[in-house]
C-alpha cells in the first residue's frame, strides 16, 4: 500500500522560506512523476511543481523562480523549497505520485493517483 506523508508546513512572514517534505512508502514504480499541489480555502486545487524519475521538473507560473522541487531517492523523500513566500501562497500543500506512466514531468492532476494528507502553509503580510 502506498503512503505519502507531508511535513514542514508552518506559519511564516512574507518574504520568508519553508521546506516541505514528503516521505513515500510502498511505491515501487521506477518511471514516475511526483508533484506538489496546493489548495486554499474556497479555491480549486492548483498544481505547483512536478519532477519525474529523470529529474526533469515543471513549475506553475505562479511559483517559478521562487520554489524548487527535488527528491532524495535514498530517503524516498520529495521536497519543496519555497522562498520569497507571499500571502497568496497560503494553502494546504499536498504531495502526489502517479502510477508509473513514464511521462515527463507534468502538472495534470488527474494523472496523480496517490495523495498525502497535506501540510498547512500560512504566510502573513
Amino acid at each position: 500500500q502506498v503512503h505519502l506523508v507531508e511535513s514542514g508546513g508552518d506559519s511564516v512572514q512574507a518574504g520568508g522560506s519553508l521546506r516541505l517534505s514528503c516521505v513515500l512508502s510502498g511505491y515501487d514504480h521506477t518511471n514516475y512523476c511526483m508533484a506538489w499541489f496546493r489548495q486554499a480555502p474556497g479555491k480549486e486545487r492548483e498544481a505547483v511543481a512536478a519532477i519525474d524519475s529523470d529529474g526533469n521538473t515543471k513549475y506553475s507560473n505562479s511559483v517559478k523562480g521562487r520554489f524548487t522541487i527535488s527528491e532524495d531517492n535514498a530517503k524516498n523523500t520529495l521536497y519543496l523549497q519555497m522562498n520569497s513566500l507571499e500571502p497568496e501562497d497560503t494553502a494546504m500543500y499536498y504531495c502526489a505520485a502517479d502510477a508509473g506512466y513514464a511521462l515527463r514531468a507534468h502538472l495534470q492532476s488527474e494523472l496523480y493517483v496517490f495523495w498525502g494528507q497535506g501540510t498547512q502553509v500560512t504566510v502573513s503580510s
